[in-house]
């Protein structure tokens, strides 16, 4: 679960000196990290823009993600939809991504492929063609896929509806892929102003992870990407998120929902927003609370009164601005929600009154800084940590300080995060149940 968490949840993890990361920037402002790794002729080649759902403008959330579809509508060196074809058939594969700090668009492929696939997402990152047929087709291809993956999932709307109460200002409520209404209100205009504002090589990072130098880079950078000029991108204004001073409960019950759960989720700082002293106590925290078979809310819950099915804690450290705080947990056939809720309010209670033993800090840091090994066998793992961090405020150097800083934790700094973070009056607790007995009927 720790390499997981590494991948996803905290980008800026990697030993010192485990990657050996060489970067630069380009004369129109594009910065480049490249990290070798030569056990097989193949490349991650990843562009991230500084650009994501929580910049939409007001009234189009998720136009990040729709231009993100949009992108591969082709220009006037590519044909529609074959941006995709043309990576296949040189034996690689490609794919994009949208969160709420970042749009990001990758590719693995055969190291002597490199230049082709980098003239390519040169070229679309100021070329885009686009027809109204295309603007109109990807805007329904969009609301299927939210109907899909968010409306006709019950979990999915929880998660949304929580995310939506969490934050009272700050755009992080949105959903990423937008609302539903929102989205029927995308046009062609809207995607090429969003184009025109923030697709630009100075708002753009390249990350080439595999068997490469960073040299041959550098090289083949300046030849494709190097050709595109710098523009002026809007500056980045986020709505401030006011205190919070009530928790919030949110309930979804659904007739499809077999196995109820419950997520209490409390605002928290990232590595770079106010509070940020906490952020590594954080990690830690979270990896003794509730992750894997040997944490404390699992060993309590699941294992010792055998009441919970499972029981694990998330924390999204790579943010822009203040992330969350998570704690899940789903009971056990046969027995109720609301024993689980109590069972789980009794662990924090005692974590916050009794605090944590230096025993449990030092064996959760050796056991994250063992596992962080891991992270570098995957090349497109190398590249979303360095991406990830690099898009939400953290530098190359943050990266690979992230072993020293924690093993630099304290049991007194995670016990101040803890105080500092759980706090009942900044959570959202969200319940996910299936439709009482008394509205079937």
């Amino acid at each position: 679960m720790v390499a997981s968490t590494l991948l996803l949840a905290a980008p800026a993890e990697g030993a010192a000196g485990l990657f050996h990361p060489t970067s630069f920037t380009l004369d129109n402002g594009m910065q480049v990290v490249v990290v070798e790794n030569h056990r097989a002729p193949v490349v991650a080649h990843w562009v991230w823009y500084r650009v994501g759902t929580a910049d939409s403008p007001p009234g189009k959330s998720g136009l990040p993600h729709y231009l993100e579809h949009l992108m591969f509508k082709g220009t006037e060196k590519i044909p529609p939809g074959e941006f995709s074809k043309i990576v296949a058939r040189h034996g690689g594969n490609d794919n994009a991504m949208t969160s709420y700090d970042f749009t990001a668009y990758f590719q693995m492929i055969a190291k002597d492929r490199l230049g082709m696939v980098m003239e390519m997402e040169a070229d679309r990152m100021v070329n885009l063609r686009l027809t109204e047929q295309d603007a109109r087709t990807e805007r329904d291809v969009i609301l299927e896929e939210r109907r899909m993956r968010v409306d006709n999932e019950p979990a999915a709307v929880l998660g949304e509806q929580v995310a939506a109460v969490q934050y009272l200002n700050h755009p992080y409520r949105l959903p990423v892929i937008g609302w539903f209404h929102e989205i029927e209100s995308y046009t062609r205009e809207d995607a090429y102003a969003f184009y025109r504002d923030w697709y630009a090589p100075n708002n753009a990072i390249l990350v080439v992870v595999g068997d490469v130098t960073a040299d041959e880079v550098r090289e083949l950078a300046e030849k494709t990407y190097g050709r595109n000029p710098p523009r002026p991108v809007p500056e980045r204004r986020r709505l401030a998120e006011p205190p919070q001073r009530a928790e919030r409960l949110v309930e979804v019950r659904d007739a499809r929902v077999r196995q109820p759960s419950v997520v209490v989720s409390y605002l928290a700082p990232s590595y770079v927003s106010e509070g940020r002293e906490h952020a590594y106590a954080l990690e830690v925290l979270s990896e003794l609370l509730g992750s894997g078979t040997t944490s404390r809310l699992y060993r309590a819950l699941v294992v010792d009164r055998g009441i919970a099915a499972g029981a694990s804690t998330f924390y999204r450290g790579a943010s822009l601005d203040p992330t969350t705080f998570r704690i899940d947990a789903s009971p056990r056939p046969g027995v109720e929600l609301a024993e689980v809720e109590k069972a789980l309010d009794e662990e924090i209670a005692k974590l916050l009154s009794e605090g944590v033993s230096e025993e449990e800090v030092e064996r959760v840091k050796r056991r994250m800084l063992a596992e962080a090994v891991y992270a570098r066998d995957s090349l497109s793992g190398v590249a979303r940590i360095f991406g990830v961090a690099l898009t939400t405020g953290q530098t190359v150097e943050d990266v690979e300080a992230w072993p020293e800083r924690i093993r630099a934790v304290t049991r007194e700094q995670v016990e101040a995060a803890a105080r500092a973070v759980l706090v009942r009056e900044r959570a959202v607790r969200g319940r996910l149940l299936p439709v009482a007995d008394e509205v079937r009927r």
